[in-house]
C-alpha cells in the first residue's frame, strides 16, 4: 500500500509540473538566461566563423544531398559515432559549446548551432539528427531574421533525464542572418 502510495504521488507531482510547464511559465527566468548568457555567444568570433565556413559549404547542397547526409547521420548517431557525426563532435566550435555547457553549471543540457540550411554546425552532444531546418528552432529564428528568439515549451527529455525547454535565436553577421543557435535550457536548475 506503501508503494502504491508513494507511486501516486510521484505520479501527481509529475502530472502537476508537466501541466505547468507545457505553459512555458519557465519563459523569463529562460529569457533573462537568454540576456545574461547566451546572447554574447552569437557575436563571438568562433561561433561566426565556423558558420561562415559551413555556409561556404554547404550553400550549393540541394535537398537530395540533405536528405542523405540526413539518414548517414541518424545511422552514426545511433551506432555512437561515424566519419559525419565525428567531424562536427571534433570540431572547434563543438569543443567551444562543450566548454560553455560545462561552464553553466548543469543549466545547460545541450547547445548546437546550425548554418544557414539547418544543417548542424557544433554541438555540445550528438543530436539525433543531422537537418534542423524543418523544425521551429531553425525556422522561427533564422527564418524569421535578426535579432529572432524562440522559446519551446518545456519537455521531459529522457536523454538527460529532466524537464527543458530549447531556447533558439538567429546568429547574424553584419546584420544579416546566418545560422542559429539552440541551447536546451534545463529549467530544474534556473
Amino acid at each position: 500500500m506503501r508503494i502504491f502510495v508513494k507511486t501516486l504521488t510521484l505520479f501527481a507531482v509529475l502530472f502537476a509540473f508537466t501541466a505547468t510547464a507545457k505553459a512555458n511559465d519557465f519563459e523569463p527566468q529562460i529569457k533573462a538566461f537568454y540576456d545574461s548568457t547566451v546572447k554574447a555567444w552569437l557575436s563571438d568570433p568562433a561561433v561566426i566563423e565556423a558558420i561562415k565556413a559551413q555556409n561556404a559549404e554547404t550553400s550549393g547542397y540541394d535537398a537530395g544531398k540533405i536528405d542523405t547526409l540526413d539518414k548517414q547521420w541518424r545511422a552514426e548517431a545511433k551506432a555512437g559515432g561515424g566519419d559525419l557525426v565525428n567531424k562536427v563532435a571534433g570540431n572547434s566550435l563543438s569543443g567551444w559549446l562543450k566548454q560553455k555547457k560545462e561552464e553553466a553549471g548543469g543549466k545547460i543540457a545541450e547547445i548546437f548551432v546550425m548554418d544557414a540550411k539547418g544543417l548542424n554546425v557544433g554541438m555540445s552532444d550528438t543530436t539525433s539528427d543531422y537537418m534542423q531546418g524543418d523544425e521551429g528552432k531553425h525556422q522561427k529564428t533564422y527564418g524569421a531574421g535578426a535579432d529572432a528568439v524562440f522559446i519551446d515549451e518545456v519537455e521531459f527529455d529522457e536523454s538527460s533525464g529532466a524537464f527543458q525547454s530549447q531556447l533558439s535565436a538567429t546568429i547574424s553577421d553584419g546584420g544579416s542572418p546566418i545560422g542559429a543557435i539552440t541551447v536546451g535550457v534545463n529549467v530544474e536548475k534556473l
